[in-house]
């Protein structure tokens, strides 16, 4: 008898027979990495869906309604829909730019406005949530009541983090942040629901459509990934209880403005070319903090002349992100050093400088704007 594993196929070759096993919750590299895998080990490892995780964790918790629960799953359902036209993009003439800019100054792709129509249809027939604030909308989007159902969520969202990429076929996401909402039921949902602190989030999460499509979210309780199988069409659990590395050997800025950094992060950036770290930078949040989650790095957003105070959005894209990367042990600040969860959110759209990733890597930077924006100053 041979075995023979090939990505995420399992094949058992017995004598002239072979029979195929399908494993969506394994990679080749989880195998090599665990080469105490036998046969019978890994045809017993249940694979756990999304929905099934879900429901399981719900039932920790005596006080739960079921509300948020259906709200992830109503989430993971409209995200794959949105992988789907990602993955035929080409084949359907929804590439490239609309010819809009979105409420922040954004040139708006075609795969922007369809990705944020999608994900507010799909939610609007849910009765959970019961607004949306979006990148692509300059004021909140007020869901209507489905069968009597008392909303009590609030939704935040980029519905397209990096979506010029998606004409090079670079990986591009969905980032989402849950809220439950202050006002009473019996009255319309109000700014001050929406604008709420990261410390207020309930759960956050991003949804990444590269060569595979990965959902990781987080409800205050560790960071779970997990990989969409397109065979079965479930996102299975793949990645249980992520952890950063404290240190790693990446950082991601975008070094073309370099000399519109501030002095002390210039001198940051030099120091991490001196130390030989790679520097990666995709143009998507999404994708270079996922792989920062699993290798270790810094990545950096910071203020320049032209967005003297960033221009990454402090609630749908640096508070969901900064949620999920805390939960898995690393930090993120502001480069005024300030934690990025406790910042106050003055309106939907505000924006917000950012270094987020392994801890260690975050506390240096923190020392060199400590000692250098004193000589700036």
């Amino acid at each position: 008898m041979c075995i023979i594993i090939e990505l995420a196929n399992l094949y058992l070759i017995n004598g002239s027979k072979t029979q195929n096993y399908r494993l969506p919750h394994l990679s080749l590299l989880s195998i090599r990495r665990h080469k105490s895998y036998t046969f019978t080990s890994i045809m017993n490892k249940k694979i756990v869906t999304l929905d099934e995780f879900i429901i399981r964790r719900q039932k920790e918790h005596d006080d739960a309604t079921g509300s948020l629960s259906r709200l992830l799953r109503d989430i993971g359902i409209a995200s794959k829909i949105i992988n789907r036209e990602v993955n035929k993009a080409g084949l359907v003439n929804i590439l490239g730019v609309e010819g809009s800019e979105n409420s922040t100054g954004d040139m708006v792709q075609k795969l922007d406005i369809f990705a944020n129509e999608k994900i507010i249809e799909f939610l609007s027939m849910s009765g959970e949530c019961a607004a949306i604030v979006s990148e692509e909308n300059e004021d909140i989007v007020k869901l209507p009541a489905v069968n009597g159902k008392k909303a009590n969520y609030v939704l935040v969202m980029d519905p397209l983090d990096g979506s010029s990429n998606i004409d090079v076929n670079v990986s591009v996401g969905t980032i989402f942040g849950i809220y439950k909402r202050k006002s009473e039921f019996d009255r319309e949902i109000e700014i001050e629901d929406c604008i709420q602190a990261g410390l207020e989030l309930v759960a956050s999460g991003y949804v990444l459509y590269g060569t595979s499509t990965i959902l990781v979210y987080t409800t205050g309780h560790g960071v779970n990934g997990f990989t969409l199988d397109p065979s079965i069409g479930e996102f299975c659990l793949s990645h249980s209880d992520m952890k950063i590395p404290a240190s790693g050997n990446y950082y991601s800025v975008n070094q073309g403005y370099y000399l519109k950094f501030d002095l002390e992060m210039r001198r940051y950036i030099d120091h991490c070319s001196d130390l030989n770290l790679r520097l990666r930078y995709i143009g998507s949040m999404v994708s270079d903090i996922h792989r920062i989650l699993f290798q270790g790095g810094i990545f950096l957003y910071p203020n320049t002349r032209k967005y003297p105070h960033g221009k990454l959005r402090l609630l749908y894209e640096c508070n969901p992100m900064a949620m999920i990367v805390e939960q898995a042990g690393g930090k993120a600040i502001t480069c005024g050093l300030e934690r990025i969860l406790a910042v106050p959110v003055s309106n939907i759209h505000q924006k917000v400088t950012i270094a987020i990733g392994s801890p260690d890597m975050v506390d240096e930077m923190k020392k060199f704007v400590e000692r250098y924006s004193a000589v700036n100053a």
